[in-house]
């Protein structure tokens, strides 16, 4: 602490360091600024006395040179009659006399503004000097701070020693919180698949019923082809059933070829549901080469990756006697992954089914990337039990051991004790004893074999006392 008298009052107040050293910083500012502004302005002053003076000097010199020069010319008129060689000669010296003076001036000018440029480097130094010791300062005043904080970070962790019984009770209401969300978390993928599998059954029940339709209805091929028969067929239940579907020709032929339709579908975000490349092949299609359905399956599937879409499908009346594809709906998986061949009656059919289909898969992706986020959740919280755990693990082994370390000193000076009750007892024991034979001592017993003492007694007029 620091005491100031106020140079008004008179009154004296006591200020911390902080409180100082702002106070300082202040007055060493101002003090600063005032000697700085001081010597800038006596070098200024200075500078213009210097100029001046060399001003004067200069228009001195130049008016002696002036008449220097009008006495010249008029002894060179006196003399013009000697020749117009010499007046020449004359006038080109004193010409060269007075442009020297004149460098010899500028030169001096010149020198001033050095001058002056050095004199503003000195003031800046000193500022730069006033600068460090400055900073100085706040890094002594930085040092004092961090040794306050390291008091304080000792205080924070003596808090959290304390605090590690209440950590305990958290710890145990966040166990059962975990034993919770597991329960939780097996009861929601129990109901995920019971509705999975439920979707499954009515899948394949709705294929059977397709399989089923197939002897009642009729192709309608007669005296139009099968791309017109299809996308006629689309186009009369596009408004209701795909409103926001694109079925259309594909007339990018870039790659060297091309399929005969694509379709794609989308929800109201914009997020794509399904993608189909479609081809169409019909008995009019081809010459007297009769083709089967697996000679255009390669194309197919070409053209369906390089349009990017994610199943191909095959609308075909070839091979006509064939009782594998008279079944309508052909799997090709096993050559080419999401393929179909299909007879033109379900065209209508099997896209309802793979939007139908992709939509719910949309649904079950939703709920398992949602339960998945809940596992990275639960998996996150059993890590950070687990760290926890370990952690305080670590400090009850080592305030454990601490506390037996304690607990054996304190045994040793209850033992040390003892030993000094002991050897207390005894002296006890022993004064005792002392105290008795003391109190048992006589005149009689001390003279009893000692006559000269006795004698010593009678003369004294003490008679012995008898032992009574």
């Amino acid at each position: 602490m620091h005491e100031i008298i106020c140079p008004h009052c008179t009154k004296a107040f006591k200020i911390d360091e902080a409180g100082y050293a702002d106070i300082l910083k202040q007055v060493r500012d101002d003090e600063f600024e005032q000697q700085l502004g001081e010597r800038l302005e006596l070098a200024q002053k200075e500078m213009q006395n210097a100029v001046q003076m060399t001003r004067i000097q200069v228009e001195s010199e130049l008016q002696q040179a002036a008449a220097v020069k009008d006495s010249e010319i008029q002894g060179l008129k006196s003399k013009l009659a000697e020749g117009e060689i010499a007046l020449k000669l004359a006038v080109s010296q004193a010409i060269n006399a007075v442009e020297k003076e004149r460098d010899d001036l500028a030169n001096e000018l010149e020198q001033a503004e050095k001058d002056k440029e050095v004199a503003s480097r000195l003031a800046a130094m000193d500022l730069s000097r006033e600068v460090q010791q400055t900073a100085a300062s706040k890094d002594a005043e930085i040092q004092q701070l961090k040794y306050k904080l390291s008091a304080i970070e000792g205080e924070q962790k003596l808090a959290i020693t304390q605090a590690v019984t209440v950590v305990e009770k958290e710890r145990d209401g966040l166990k059962n919180d975990l034993q919770i969300a597991k329960l939780e978390k097996q009861n929601s993928e129990t109901s995920l698949k019971d509705k999975y599998e439920t979707q499954i059954k009515d899948r394949d029940e709705a294929i059977e019923r397709l399989r089923d339709m197939k002897a009642r209805l009729s192709t309608k091929m007669v005296g139009e082809t099968l791309e017109q028969h299809c996308e006629t067929e689309f186009n009369r239940i596009r408004s209701t059933a795909f409103p926001r579907a694109y079925f259309e020709k594909d007339n990018d032929a870039r790659s060297g070829s091309k399929g005969d339709y694509i379709f794609r579908d989308s929800d109201e975000t914009g997020t794509e549901i399904v993608s189909v490349m479609f081809e169409m092949k019909n008995e009019s299609d081809t010459t007297t080469t009769k083709k089967k359905n697996e000679d255009f399956l390669k194309e197919l599937d070409k053209d369906r990756n390089e349009k990017g879409c994610e199943y191909a499908i095959l609308v075909s009346l070839l091979e006509p006697e064939s009782e594998l594809y008279n079944s309508g709906i052909v799997d090709v998986f096993h050559r080419y992954p999401k393929m179909y061949v299909i007879r033109p009656q379900f065209f209508i059919p099997i896209i309802t089914l793979l939007r139908n289909a992709a939509m719910k898969s949309l649904e079950f992706k939703a709920e398992l990337a949602l339960v998945k986020a809940q596992n990275v959740d639960v998996t996150n919280f059993e890590n950070d039990l687990e760290t926890f755990k370990t952690a305080f693990g670590k400090n009850y082994d080592l305030a454990s051991r601490k506390f037996q370390t304690a607990i054996a000193e304190i045994d040793k000076s209850i033992s040390h004790l003892e030993k000094t009750k002991e050897a207390l007892l005894g002296t006890d024991r022993n004064l005792r004893l002392a105290n008795d034979k003391a109190q048992n001592v006589t005149i009689k017993k001390l003279t009893r074999h000692n006559p000269t003492m006795a004698t010593k007694f009678e003369e004294a007029g003490d008679q012995p006392p008898t032992d009574s």
